[in-house]
This record gives C-alpha cells, sequence and structure tokens, in this order.
C-alpha cells in the first residue's frame, strides 16, 4: 500500500500545539543532522498554520523535505522515513552493539544514536568490566584490573615467544568482560528494552548469539585507520573531560590502542561484521540509522502508517 495522499504523517488537534520537537525526532531518526531535521520540521509547523485542513500527508513532508534538502536528498530522506515508520511498530526488542578501540568515538555516537531513537538505556563496556571488578578480587580475575590496551599486566600464564602479550591481555579481558556483556543483552531482550551497549570488548564472535534471533540485533565497529586523526582525538577528549582522562596516558599507550583495533578490525573481517571509518560523526550517525532500519524492515510486514506526529 503505497498510497501517499492516504498516509496521513501530521495531525493538528486544535486542542493542543503543534509538536516541532518530535517532528524533528522524527527526522533525525532517519539520519538527517538536527539543525535540517529542524528546518523541515519549521517548515511543516508553518504548512499546518497555513492549512485549514490542518494535515500533512507523506506526499506533502516528501514536497518539504525536497524544498528544503532538494530533490534527491529530500525522496531519500522520505524513503528512510517509510522505514522509520516500521522502527514505530516494531514488537521486538532492539539491541545496538558498538564496537571499536579507545578513542574512535563509540560513546559519541552511541549517545546520538540513542538520542535520535529515544532510547534511554545506554550501557558501556567500561560500565561493565567496573562492576565485574566489585565482585571478583584481582587474584581470581586479575584481567577486568587494567583498562584495554594495558591488559597485558594480567596474562598470568607463560605465552610462547611468537605470541603478543598485549593482544592476549585484551583477550582474555574482553572474553571476560563478554559474559557481563552477554547478561545485558539477555536482560534487553527478556524485558523488552531498547538498548545501546558499546565498548572496545563488544568483539565480533566473542558474544553469545543464541537468543539474537529474539531481537533486532545491529552489531557495528567504528574505526580510524588514519594513525594521526586517531591520535588527535584524545587531545579532543582531554580538553572535553577537563583532564578526567589525561591525554599523557593514552598517548604512552597508543601503540597498543592501535594494536587493539587492528585485533577487532580482524575479528570483525572474519565475522562478517560491518566497520564504519569515522571520518564525520554525521555520515557515521546517518550510516548506522540506515542500518538500524534496514534490520527493522525485515522484522516488520508494510502496512498503512499510523498519525505518529500530532499535538
Amino acid at each position: 500500500m503505497t498510497d501517499d495522499v492516504e498516509m496521513v504523517v501530521v495531525t493538528r488537534d486544535p486542542q493542543l500545539p503543534y509538536s516541532k520537537g518530535l517532528m524533528a525526532q522524527a527526522l533525525m531518526a532517519t539520519g538527517l543532522p538536527p539543525e535540517r531535521a529542524y528546518q523541515i520540521a519549521s517548515a511543516v509547523g508553518e504548512r499546518l498554520h497555513d492549512s485549514r485542513q490542518g494535515t500533512i500527508t507523506l506526499q506533502g513532508l516528501e514536497g518539504i523535505a525536497t524544498d528544503v534538502l532538494g530533490d534527491d536528498d529530500g525522496r531519500a530522506t522520505i524513503a528512510r522515513f517509510r522505514k522509520w515508520q516500521n522502527l514505530t511498530r516494531l514488537a521486538q526488542p532492539l539491541v545496538i552493539l558498538v564496537g571499536g578501540s579507545t578513542g574512535v568515538g563509540k560513546s559519541t555516537l552511541a549517545t546520538q544514536i540513542a538520542h535520535r531513537l529515544g532510547i534511554s538505556r545506554v550501557v558501556s563496556t567500561d560500565t561493565v568490566r567496573q562492576v565485574m571488578r566489585a565482585f571478583f578480587a584481582p587474584d581470581l580475575m586479575p584481567e577486568i584490573q587494567y583498562s584495554s590496551f594495558e591488559a597485558a599486566a594480567g596474562v598470568r600464564i607463560p605465552l610462547p615467544d611468537w605470541s603478543d602479550v598485549d593482544e592476549a591481555g585484551f583477550i582474555e579481558q574482553a572474553k571476560s568482560i563478554a559474559v557481563g556483556v552477554n547478561a545485558v543483552v539477555d536482560r534487553a531482550i527478556t524485558e523488552g528494552q531498547r538498548t545501546i551497549i558499546e565498548g572496545v570488548h563488544i568483539v565480533p564472535g566473542f558474544l553469545d548469539r543464541s537468543r539474537w534471533n529474539q531481537a533486532v540485533v545491529v552489531e557495528v565497529v567504528l574505526a580510524i585507520r588514519d594513525i594521526e586523526r586517531h591520535r588527535s582525538h584524545f587531545y579532543v577528549r582531554e580538553w572535553e573531560t577537563d583532564g578526567i582522562r589525561p591525554l599523557r596516558r593514552y598517548i604512552a599507550g597508543f601503540p597498543k590502542i592501535r594494536k587493539v583495533q587492528d585485533y577487532i578490525l580482524a575479528q570483525a573481517d572474519k565475522q562478517g561484521v560491518r566497520v564504519l571509518e569515522n571520518d564525520s560523526i554525521d555520515l557515521t550517525v546517518k550510516a548506522v540509522m540506515a542500518d538500524v532500519l534496514d534490520a527493522v524492515a525485515d522484522y516488520t510486514q508494510p502496512a498503512p502508517a499510523p498519525k505518529v506526529v500530532g499535538g
């Protein structure tokens, strides 16, 4: 059913104001940057103000989007908006997994995606590790007592001369933290909660996938392959956190951080997990949102869209 004329996406209730914020959030869920989404939402508000009918159909929304964005981008936005309608009807829990080495922008991406999708549950694997530290003594589980790029200090057994102790330490740590991450995924599925989990310990192939068929699970890995651009992220991060994450420590450990990235990317290649080069956060957000909407489309059947935004 593709009769856009009958597909009402905005209805103005005479007793309530039009919600430009809700309209903008719906558009941001298609991957649009906030400023563009608010431009279209404002234009919708103006159209409603001038319209005696007080409604906007999908066809009308497409006209507004093409006026603001141009023909190609406007039509592409509406195509993604159609898929977003599936997300509003999704019965299954949605779990988004964002992996990648230290300093590639995982937390920023998770926050942006959570805002666009209205997801309140965002979990870091560093938080999972911190909780596990409270329950396991250092002698029992030394590998979780260190940062991911310093985990070699937790390796307890002799290694062959040809092995890399930094990589071995990270693997041990990631496998241990995977137990906690699996518990978070299981809880999200059991409770039907939309959840984002981000962190260096989201390593392709390390997580239990036995229940993933009960949810829409989207897994991506972020990367910054350019060495100097990756290094520059730590300068920005120290400024943004007011020194809570000191630059000197990360720069000293940078060669080990790059080793961890190489290992994660190799695992992603083996497991067929998509790797996104994080050149631009806006483009990365758009790519992940496209993956989410495509995954959701596989779990929903085409149906007339409900009235999704109104006042």
